[in-house]
């Protein structure tokens, strides 16, 4: 699989609220990802200096998977159609 990389261009801004109450805004893009799980467009928040990384509940949804929360491994997602 080859890689391109390109540069993310803000589409628009979000305001987000911290676990602490903060209120902070980001500016949020979309990215095509490859991962050994298949490929896919997932929204992406674009992180000032300082943020943390943190790959996201909707990521990984679109990949099919969860984070085992005492393992710490991503894991396939059960799919239901309900």
């Amino acid at each position: 699989m080859s890689q391109k990389l390109s540069i993310l261009r803000p589409k628009r801004t979000v305001a987000f609220t911290l676990a602490d109450g903060t209120t902070i805004e980001r500016a949020v893009s979309e990215c095509h990802l490859a991962l050994p799980e298949g490929e896919g467009h997932t929204p992406v928040i674009l992180g000032e200096a300082g943020d943390e990384a943190l790959l996201g509940v909707v990521t990984l949804e679109i990949f099919g998977l969860i984070l085992h929360p005492f393992k710490r491994t991503l894991e396939p997602m059960r799919m239901l159609l309900a």
